[in-house]
């Protein structure tokens, strides 16, 4: 694939996660939620996705790598809550015609089952980050997220699953984020139909 973004990457992204069969997950105990896998481009035109880090005053996971989303509110979908929250903490106001279509459902050791969605921004967007959950907004580039040593495998005694970890520039991004950034570009970019639901979290993520 083109690391350029054009109507053809769209094209061809959206046959990918058509032919992609996602693993639904139905875990009442779980509180549902939703994130976003925005794609955009990078200042030379480059595709990319959104990334945020959270913000350092916030209760839980602050500081760290994320990308837009939250919980589900009452009656919402995980496609509305995607492009809800995409709205709030980016100010990016995306239809639900920009939606390509979603991944695997991933449940966390915090008590979430998260499904990511993978939405189409384009080309010139302009993001603003929301002061009361994220500190600052990225664009991780295609290239970026296919580095030949990224991503990084870890084992745990606390654990018999691999903890997964993404290398992005000088910085470590840990799951659940790890985890959809790694299947969008197995499934988007590499066309590879790839599980993630046996990756673990990092202890300090249990949370």
């Amino acid at each position: 694939m083109e690391n350029k973004l054009t109507d053809q990457t769209r094209a061809l992204i959206s046959r990918r996660v058509e032919g992609f069969t996602h693993l639904r997950q139905d875990k009442k105990s779980l509180l549902h939620a939703a994130v976003a896998l925005v794609v955009v481009t990078t200042d030379t035109g480059e595709g990319a996705i959104v990334l945020t880090r959270r913000a350092s005053h916030l209760k839980a996971h602050k500081g760290q790598w994320a990308l837009p989303g939250g919980r589900l509110d009452a009656g919402e979908t995980p496609i509305e809550a995607a492009l809800r929250e995409t709205h709030e903490e980016v100010g990016l106001l995306l239809p639900e015609s920009n939606v390509i279509g979603v991944l695997d459902d991933y449940p966390t050791r915090s008590g979430y089952l998260i499904t990511p969605v993978v939405v189409w921004g384009g080309n010139d967007v302009e993001m603003q980050a929301s002061p009361d959950e994220v500190a600052s907004i990225h664009r991780i580039s295609f290239s970026e997220l296919q580095r030949p040593d990224s991503p990084v495998f870890i084992d745990i005694p606390e654990s018999d699953k691999p903890v997964i970890r993404l290398l992005i520039g000088e910085n470590q991004v840990h799951a659940p984020t790890a985890v959809f950034m790694y299947q969008f570009t197995e499934v988007c970019l590499r066309n590879r139909q790839t599980r993630v639901n046996h990756y673990e979290q990092p202890v300090f993520a249990w949370k």
